[in-house]
């Protein structure tokens, strides 16, 4: 999810604890999951405010991620962090390769079909076993899949606008 405004993206969540050093377990929005780790400092949403957080080291544990975080040296101080979202500022992410996106970019797109008929616009998506799908929220919601050539044709950054194969009484 990405924040226009202040130029930040949302790349996880502080989903738990990790034993009694202040270890924290986070759900990675990255691919794959414990790049998380990499984009230090993080921006933690704090009392309403963004604040920078180093990370000191993490790594992966089971289907998941851990790391400590500077400051945060034990449980008590760590539950602070507890459910809140992590982001990084959109100069530290690398830029994608050609045909290649970041959900966040996509989020908030208009999806027109190829008649030019409009759909919505993408709200989120989502990953499955087989593709991603782009859940686009209109005068309902329609969950399409992310497959580029076949369904999803043009995707214009610039203008917003996400072009889709896709029949609107779907």
């Amino acid at each position: 999810m990405a924040d226009a405004q202040s130029g930040m993206v949302v790349i996880g969540r502080i989903s738990g604890l990790y034993g009694v050093r202040g270890w924290l377990r986070i759900f990675s929005y990255t691919d794959p999951r414990e790049n998380v780790i990499d984009y230090s400092p993080w921006l933690v949403d704090i009392g309403g405010e963004w604040r920078s957080i180093e990370v000191v080291t993490g790594r992966t544990q089971g289907k998941g991620v851990v790391v400590n975080l500077a400051g945060y040296d034990d449980r008590d101080a760590a539950v602070a962090l507890l459910g809140k979202d992590i982001a990084v500022r959109r100069e530290q992410l690398a830029a994608p390769a050609p045909g290649e996106y970041y959900w966040a970019d996509l989020e908030g797109l208009r999806v027109v079909t190829q008649a030019g008929v409009e759909l919505g616009t993408v709200d989120h998506l989502f990953q499955t076993g087989a593709n991603d799908v782009v859940v686009v929220k209109g005068d309902r919601e329609r969950l399409i899949p992310f497959v580029q050539g076949k369904v999803i044709y043009k995707i214009d950054l610039q203008q917003g606008v996400m072009e889709v194969d896709w029949d609107p009484d779907f």
